[in-house]
C-alpha cells in the first residue's frame, strides 16, 4: 500500500514565511530555513517552498533561500512561484528543488507543461491549480498570479488538460477554504480524484488531524497543510500518529 504523504508549505514574501486568509491578510510566521528544519525533524515527507508573490511581481522565484534550504533538509522539495520557463525550472532544480510547481505561467501557455515534462520527467513537474467556487460548469474556476487573476477556466477540465499534457501531480488549493482552519473542500478533492489519475496534493482549510484524515479518505494522496503546523497547534509526528491509528497508510 502506497503510504500518504504529510507536506509542510512555507508560502514565501521577501524572504520570509508568511501565512494569511484566502491569501488576504498576511502575517510573518518565521524563517524559512529554520522552519524548514524543524518539520524534517518533526517527520515531514516532503516540503512546498512557494514564492508567492513571484508571478504577481513579475519576478524570478527566491533561488538562493531555495539553496539554503535544500542545503539543510534531505527530504523532497518542490518550489512554485516565478517558473516561467523550461530555464527557469531548470535552475530551479540546479539550486535544489526536487520538483517545479507551475501555475500562471502554464495557464498563459499550456504547452510549457509538454516542454517541462520532456525536458526532466513528469515526475518532476507539479502543477499547481488555485481554485475558488464560481460560475464554471464544475463549479470552481482558476486563480492565477497568486489568487488576484481569474483565469476564465473550468478547474477539473483545466487539471485534466495538464494531467494529459504531462503533469506528474496536482497541488489543489482552495482559495474559499485556505487559512481558514475550517477544513479541506472535499468536495472538490473528491471531484478532482475522480477526474484525474495523478497523485493529488490537497491544499487550503487544515486546522486538525481530522482535517487531514477527510482530506486523504476524500481521494488526496498527499495532505498540505501550514498554519497548523506553524503555530504549534499540532506536530507533524501528532498528526502522523492519529492518522495511522485512524488506519490510514502513513511512513512513520
Amino acid at each position: 500500500m502506497l503510504t500518504k504523504r504529510i507536506v509542510p508549505c512555507l508560502d514565501i514574501d521577501r524572504g520570509r514565511v508568511v501565512k494569511g486568509t484566502r491569501f488576504l491578510d498576511l502575517r510573518d510566521v518565521g524563517d524559512p530555513v529554520e522552519l524548514a528544519e524543524r518539520y524534517e525533524a518533526e517527520g515531514a515527507d516532503e516540503l512546498v517552498l512557494l514564492d508567492i508573490t513571484a508571478s504577481s511581481d513579475g519576478r524570478a522565484a527566491v533561488l538562493d533561500l531555495l539553496r539554503s534550504a535544500a542545503g539543510r533538509v534531505f527530504i523532497p522539495v518542490t518550489i512554485g512561484g516565478g517558473m516561467r520557463s523550461v530555464e527557469d525550472m531548470r535552475e530551479a532544480l540546479r539550486a535544489g528543488a526536487d520538483k517545479v510547481a507551475v501555475n500562471s505561467a502554464a495557464v498563459a501557455r499550456p504547452a510549457l507543461i509538454d516542454e517541462a515534462a520532456r525536458a526532466f520527467g513528469r515526475q518532476c513537474v507539479v502543477l499547481a491549480v488555485d481554485v475558488r467556487r464560481g460560475s464554471t460548469l464544475s463549479g470552481w474556476e482558476v486563480m492565477t498570479h497568486g489568487g488576484r487573476r481569474q483565469a476564465g477556466l473550468d478547474a477539473l477540465v483545466w487539471m485534466q488538460e495538464g494531467a494529459e499534457r504531462g503533469a506528474g501531480e496536482i497541488l489543489l488549493t482552495s482559495m474559499d477554504q485556505d487559512g481558514t482552519q475550517a477544513g479541506y473542500d472535499l468536495e472538490l478533492l473528491e471531484a478532482t480524484s475522480a477526474a484525474v489519475s495523478i497523485p493529488l496534493i490537497a491544499s487550503g482549510g487544515a486546522g486538525a488531524p481530522e482535517h487531514l484524515r477527510a482530506a486523504l479518505e476524500a481521494g488526496a494522496d498527499a495532505a498540505l497543510a501550514a498554519s497548523i503546523f506553524h503555530d504549534r497547534h499540532y506536530g507533524i509526528g501528532a498528526v502522523k500518529e492519529y492518522l495511522a491509528q485512524a488506519g490510514v497508510a502513513v511512513r512513520r
